[in-house]
């Protein structure tokens, strides 16, 4: 009796265990380029800097996307709508993407991870500026 308790438990417990979970949700540049040829993506953007074997996958490393960019310094309103003391600086930011392509033995890229990005705020990020082709500024 108690070996049928033990199996309908763990039976229970096998079940219990079988969740469909949902797919992840792709970023702009790995919807742009999953199932595109790595080839392509590197006389693009250049060589990866490094690559590691994984089972019948590729995992390359990739940097790329330089550029300074000079964000100009921002100051509050006043009651007049004139310009009012200085809220931040003047900076230059130092933009790159790193991302890590997982590529099939037939040189298919079958997923994008973002490694190095910078969001702008309200904005997309750099990686997607420079890889999923939306417009730089």
């Amino acid at each position: 009796m108690t070996l049928r308790v033990f199996a309908a438990a763990g039976l229970a417990l096998a079940l219990a265990g079988c969740t469909t979970v949902a797919p992840m949700q792709q970023n702009a540049v790995e919807a742009r380029w999953a199932g595109q040829p790595a080839g392509v993506f590197f006389a693009q953007f250049g060589p990866p800097i490094a690559d590691v074997q994984s089972g019948s996958d590729t995992l390359y490393s990739w940097k790329g996307g330089y550029r300074n960019r000079k964000v100009p310094a921002t100051y509050a309103k006043k009651a007049d709508g004139s310009r009012g003391k200085q809220t931040s600086p003047a900076r230059t930011e130092y933009l790159s993407c790193s991302v890590q392509l997982t590529v099939s033995s037939d040189y298919i890229i079958k997923s994008v991870r973002l490694v190095g990005d910078r969001r702008q705020p309200g904005g997309p990020s750099w990686c997607e500026e420079v890889l999923a082709g939306a417009k730089a500024s």
